[in-house]
């Protein structure tokens, strides 16, 4: 769930790219997966140039889902919103091939440590 503080940030398109969040006398910037992209507050024109080049091309990467016993899958992300994140199973590809019925994970936003890059 999206905290109620957090500032959305949208790209010319009305697209949402991430959020802010108040911090002292700067902010705090978060991605689309509710990750956060900066190691300390920085200014507000800042951030919005963070969120800017940030884009939101990461999220068709391939990605690794770690479970709570340690085991990895790869997979990519079908869906990102601040009422979840829906990845799919990506061995060897699967996930881009037409008609493929690959397994679904719905993961918490922010996802946190559970879903890294590849």
């Amino acid at each position: 769930m999206l905290p109620a503080d957090w500032i959305e940030h949208r790209r010319a398109d009305s697209e949402v790219l991430g959020w802010m969040l108040a911090d002292g006398e700067g902010f705090r910037v978060f991605d689309l997966l509710g990750r956060e992209r900066t190691a300390a507050p920085i200014d507000w024109l800042t951030a919005e140039e963070l969120l800017e080049d940030l884009g939101m091309g990461y999220l068709a990467d391939r990605w690794t889902l770690r479970f709570a016993d340690g085991s990895e899958r790869p997979v990519r992300i079908a869906e990102a919103s601040p009422r979840g994140v829906t990845v799919v199973a990506d061995e060897y590809g699967a996930a881009s091939a037409v008609g493929a019925d690959s397994e679904r994970f719905r993961l918490p936003f922010p996802v946190g440590d559970a879903l890294t890059p590849r």
